[in-house]
């Protein structure tokens, strides 16, 4: 397919030395050096060897102060290309990416996200992995991986970094608001790590709640409050 436009991938770390290689060797086998400016790999100040593998896997590493939100911004600040792919560290992108991105994009959508899979046949997770291809903001999340054009990002202010967790959901929420949202059919992978230490139940629940307390107007710093009281343990 021919274009013009390139992907800068953005990736927010934090102690991830054993993912973040794969995920990477994985960035690499399903995208093209053509399309994908580059990738870029934001630590917020990890602990462990994050930067040397993401380096030894070709990713330009960059510093910031720590929080997803204020990792993605400052990579999205930093990007060279036309579109930002924003991706977890421990989601795993399906092949060809980059293409189907690029396709949409140029069918005129300027954001959109994959749908999902968890690396799991828990039911109960299978089933939410599910109700990530109806295109209604209820369904997105950060995992679902996001693209949005660069000058769209800039124009709609980006992540709000007042919110150190639901950073994705409240930008794409503002995303459905100024933009035609498209859902690619192929699906991204990632982990279910955090249910498995945690448990699905609770996680899912709790995950609910914070849905639910946003959707009731609770400020960013309640959510967080809320989040690190009942699943961080905080």
């Amino acid at each position: 397919m021919k274009s013009n436009k390139t992907i800068s991938v953005i990736i927010p770390v934090l102690n991830e030395e054993k993912l973040i290689g794969k995920v990477l060797d994985q960035l690499a086998q399903t995208g093209s050096p053509k399309n994908i400016q580059e990738v870029i790999c934001v630590d917020g100040g990890s602990q462990d060897k994050t930067v040397e593998v993401a380096e030894a896997h070709g990713a330009k590493v960059m510093q910031s102060q720590r929080g997803r939100a204020k990792q993605m911004n400052y990579g999205a600040k930093k990007a060279e290309g036309d579109i930002l792919y924003f991706l977890h560290a421990d989601t795993f992108t399906p092949k060809n990416f980059d293409e189907k991105i690029l396709k949409a994009v140029n069918q005129g959508y300027d954001s959109g996200c994959f749908r999902m899979k968890f690396d799991t046949r828990n039911p109960f997770l299978r089933f939410f992995a599910y109700m990530s291809r109806v295109n209604h903001r209820l369904c997105r999340g950060g995992d679902q991986s996001l693209f949005v054009k660069k000058n769209v990002f800039k124009r709609t202010n980006g992540f709000n970094e007042a919110y150190l967790i639901y950073e994705d959901t409240e930008f794409i929420t503002r995303l459905y608001q100024h933009t035609t949202f498209k859902i690619l059919p192929d699906a991204v992978v990632t982990s279910a790590r955090k249910y498995r230490e945690k448990g699905w139940v609770k996680i899912q629940f709790h995950f609910g709640m914070i849905h639910l307390k946003n959707y009731l107007g609770a400020k960013p710093d309640e959510l967080y409050r809320y989040y690190a009281k009942n699943i961080l343990g905080y």
